[in-house]
């Protein structure tokens, strides 16, 4: 099959014909329709994710259709058309038998933990557990937007965040996550806040549903935020995950706020300084959000389906595989304002 491969962490991305991939007993193959590129297959392809082994095929966010089955698999058949979250859970572990999959201990993530979808086919374990049917109404390329960014933004802002109507909402950072969790906020009926640096990514926040922008390099966010809000945010989003971003998102918040840590915060970025004494004097929450629970999709897509929620709007275009080996060297210059769906292999 051909697929996208870097055999260097920062290295070369090639097209390349490698083998196709086979189930393991509890897993399935799944010919890709339509795959989305995001900025976590750039922080694989930077090193900084320990799961890799190289050679590599990235990609995480997937539609397909099913084509062959592990002997162990009972809930699904060839021909299904399915998508699945980033994090695939084993379905045994304590976090997996609490209903938390999205933590397990032993989890399988296509793209990190061994070959992902920016290929032909791509092999999905866990299966029984993971994978969801897609609605006849939501095609491929749609259904490639939510394995990653929007079932991460939608946990976040619904289930983490706890985000009612009437609530300031802050999103700090538009990009793919951030986009989707305004596109979310705002059908919960909140008042959103969309911050970013580039103004054609924050015209397009407005038309997804944030009332107000701000434009980091040139205003002081905390500040701005608090005028807006008038004295700050019930819910705050760190999207992008940089230390900057963290701490406005912390220090904007009301008392007995929410901040929720969406963005990875790698490198430089692992630890950074936040505001303990304001956490402990507002009780202020610190929340960490990482994907979704397959159990939990039918809320989303029935939401998608009913006309609530439209992850179509916040595709920017959709491009080819070689286009795919030039764009994901390229994502953390953020010259793109909505997603980037490969759907020609």
């Amino acid at each position: 099959m051909r697929a996208v491969v870097y055999e260097k962490f920062q290295g070369p991305i090639t097209i390349q014909n490698i083998p196709d991939p086979t189930p393991k007993s509890d897993g399935v193959v799944v010919k890709v329709n339509a795959t989305g590129l995001c900025r976590s297959d750039w922080h694989g392809w930077m090193g900084h994710d320990q799961d890799i082994v190289l050679p590599h095929v990235p990609g995480h966010e997937l539609a397909g259709t099913i084509v062959e089955v592990g002997n162990g698999i009972k809930n699904f058949n060839i021909g299904d058309r399915v998508t699945i979250p980033f994090v695939a859970g084993c379905g045994n572990c304590g976090e997996c038998k609490s209903g938390n999959q999205q933590v397990c201990d032993y989890q399988s993530q296509p793209g990190f933990t061994h070959h992902g979808s920016f290929a032909e086919y791509v092999a999905l374990d866990y299966a029984d557990t993971n994978l969801v049917r897609l609605p006849e109404e939501i095609n491929n390329v749609t259904a490639a937007t939510l394995g990653c960014r929007f079932i991460t933004a939608f946990r976040a802002i619904v289930e983490q965040g706890k985000v009612s109507e009437g609530q300031h909402v802050a999103i700090h950072g538009c990009g793919g996550v951030g986009l989707s969790a305004i596109m979310i906020a705002n059908a919960l009926g909140a008042q959103v806040t969309a911050i970013d640096i580039n103004d054609e990514t924050l015209e397009l926040a407005k038309q997804l549903g944030a009332q107000s922008i701000i434009n980091a390099t040139s205003n002081n966010v905390v500040e701005a935020i608090r005028e807006i809000t008038k004295g700050g945010a019930h819910v705050s989003m760190d999207a992008l995950g940089s230390e900057k971003t963290c701490l406005n998102s912390i220090a904007s918040l009301k008392k007995r706020g929410k901040h929720i840590q969406v963005g990875l915060m790698t490198e430089n970025h692992k630890h950074p300084n936040i505001p303990m004494d304001r956490i402990l004097a507002d009780e202020l929450e610190i929340i960490g959000s990482h994907g979704m629970q397959a159990y939990r999709y039918p809320e989303m897509l029935k939401m998608i389906v009913d006309g609530k929620l439209y992850p179509e709007k916040l595709i920017e275009k959709t491009i080819t595989l070689e286009e795919a080996i030039v764009a994901l060297p390229n994502m953390n210059k953020f010259k793109n304002k909505g997603m980037l769906v490969i759907n020609s292999f």
